[in-house]
C-alpha cells in the first residue's frame, strides 16, 4: 500500500522553510508565499505531515477491532495521548481528552462544571473564553499591568467567598497569551490567588503553547485547553487536560460508542465510562492525534530557548519598523516593554484595515488577519485607546501580524517595505 505523497512543490518549500538550526522543527510552505497569519492557523510541521504518511497504511478503526491495522491505530492514538500528556507536563491523574479545538475544549469543560460554579474571566478573552461559561460569569475589568491582573483577581475571589451566598465552586478561565497583542499573562501567580481562595483555573493556551513551554504541574493550572492548527498541526484536532472528578461525575459531552461501558435495554439504562472515553464518543480523529503528538514531541526535543530567543529578536525588529511608519500604531494592553510572543496588532490611521490587508495579499504576497480577531471587547477597546494615546482617527478594526517556526527577518522586512 503506497503512502501520501506531498506535491513537489510543497515538498520543496518544506525543505527551504525548514529553520538551519539542528532540531528546529520545519514547516510547510508554498514558495513566494509570506505568511504572517501565525495565530489564526499556523503552517503544518514537516513532523506532523510525516506522522499522517506513516500511519496511513495501517489506517483502520480504533479502540473495537482485534484486527492488526485496527491495533496498531489504537497503539498510535493511545500513544499520541501520552505524548501530548507528557508535552503539557500533565498530571499522573489528570485526563487527556482529544477535542476538535481550544473552543471545542472549553465548550466541553463549560459542560462538566458542577452546579453552583462561577466563572470569572478578564474582559480581554478570545471568544472561546467568553462565550461558553453557562449562568452568570464575572468577567473583570482589562487590567493595565500583569500585575493589577493578579490584584484584581484576588480582590474578586475575596469578594466572591464573603457571606452565606459564596458560590459552592469558582473556576478562573484565563487566556495563557493574548490573542491580539500576543501579551503574556502571569498564569503561575494568577493560579496561586485562585487556588488560595478554594477556587480552580482554566488556562487557554491556544497562543501560549506554541511560543513558550506549557507545565500543567509547574504553573498549578487545574485545566488546560489548546489547539492543534495553532501548534502546527492539521486542523481538528484540539485537547482539554486537567482534573478527573468534575469531568468524570459530568453528564458526556457526545453520547454515542465508546463512552459507555454497558446500554441496557431501557431508554436510561446505561453506564457511562469514566476517564476521556467518556467524552470522545464516535470514531476519534486518528490522523489529527497522531500529527499533534508529533508536534509535541518534535518541540519536546527541541532547543525552545534558542527559539525563544530568536522569536524576540524577530518580534523586536517587526515593531521597530511598524513604529517606524507614520500613522501605524500598535495595540496593547500592558506597556510597552510587557513580554510577549510572537503577535503584533496595530492599525493604520486613515486606512481601512481590510483594504490593507487585502492590499498586502494582491500585491505583495503577504499574508496578514485584519478584523476584531474573535475578541471583540478587548480589540475595540485597545484600538479607543490606541486612537486617544496617538491622536490619531484610528479605523474600527484593526491589522495583526503573527510569526513563529520558519519565519525569518526577510519576511518582517517585506511588511515593513510594502507598509511603507
Amino acid at each position: 500500500m503506497s503512502t501520501l505523497t506531498l506535491p513537489a512543490a510543497v515538498a520543496t518549500a518544506a525543505e527551504s522553510t525548514a529553520p538551519a538550526v539542528l532540531g528546529v522543527p520545519g514547516v510547510l510552505g508554498v514558495p513566494g508565499q509570506i505568511n504572517l497569519d501565525y495565530a489564526a492557523t499556523a503552517p503544518c510541521a514537516v513532523a506532523a505531515a510525516e506522522a499522517v504518511n506513516a500511519i496511513l497504511p495501517w489506517y483502520a478503526s480504533v479502540h473495537r477491532g482485534a484486527g492488526a491495522l485496527s491495533q496498531r491505530c489504537t497503539l498510535a492514538y493511545e500513544r499520541a495521548r501520552q505524548t501530548v500528556a507528557d508535552f503539557l507536563g500533565a498530571r499522573a491523574e489528570d485526563h487527556v481528552i482529544f477535542t476538535r479545538n481550544t473552543t471545542d475544549a472549553l465548550n466541553l469543560l463549560a459542560s462538566a462544571l458542577p452546579a453552583g460554579t462561577t466563572v470569572v474571566t478578564f474582559g480581554g478573552e478570545h471568544h472561546a473564553n467568553l462565550l461558553p461559561w453557562p449562568g452568570h460569569p464575572l468577567r473583570l475589568p482589562v487590567p493595565s499591568s500583569p500585575g493589577a491582573a493578579v490584584r484584581s483577581l484576588g480582590e474578586a475571589l475575596a469578594e466572591l467567598r464573603r457571606g452565606p451566598h459564596a458560590p459552592a465552586h469558582i473556576l478562573v478561565a484565563v487566556t495563557g497569551a493574548s490573542n491580539v497583542t500576543g501579551e503574556v499573562w502571569p498564569i503561575a501567580e494568577l493560579a496561586a490567588v485562585a487556588h488560595r481562595h478554594g477556587a480552580r483555573i482554566a488556562l487557554d493556551a491556544a497562543q501560549l503553547a506554541p511560543h513558550l513551554p506549557v507545565d500543567v504541574a509547574a504553573l498549578d493550572v487545574d485545566y488546560v485547553a489548546v489547539s492543534g492548527h495553532k501548534l502546527y498541526a492539521p486542523f481538528g484536532a484540539g485537547v482539554l487536560a486537567g482534573r478527573g472528578d468534575w469531568l468524570d461525575a459530568a453528564e458526556p459531552y457526545l453520547r454515542g460508542g465508546g463512552a459507555t461501558t454497558r446500554v441496557g435495554a431501557g431508554t436510561h439504562d446505561v453506564t457511562w465510562a469514566t476517564g476521556p472515553a467518556r467524552h470522545e464518543a464516535g470514531t476519534p480523529n486518528l490522523l489529527g492525534a497522531v500529527a499533534l503528538a508529533a508536534v509535541c514531541a518534535a518541540l519536546q526535543v527541541a532547543d525552545r530557548d534558542t527559539l525563544r530567543a530568536d522569536e524576540e529578536r524577530l518580534v523586536a525588529r517587526l515593531r521597530a519598523g511598524l513604529a517606524s511608519i507614520p500613522g501605524v500604531v500598535e495595540l496593547r494592553t500592558f506597556g510597552p516593554d510587557a513580554e510577549r510572543v510572537g503577535i503584533v496588532s496595530f492599525a493604520v490611521a486613515g486606512r481601512d484595515s481590510s483594504a490593507v490587508a487585502a492590499e498586502l495579499g494582491r500585491e505583495h504576497n503577504i499574508g496578514v488577519r485584519d478584523g476584531l480577531f474573535c475578541a471583540h471587547p478587548l480589540a475595540k477597546r485597545l484600538l479607543s485607546e490606541a486612537s486617544a494615546r496617538s491622536g490619531l482617527t484610528l479605523p474600527p478594526t484593526a491589522l495583526r501580524v503573527s510569526v513563529g517556526l520558519g519565519s525569518t527577518e526577510s519576511d518582517v522586512d517585506a511588511l515593513i517595505a510594502a507598509l511603507g
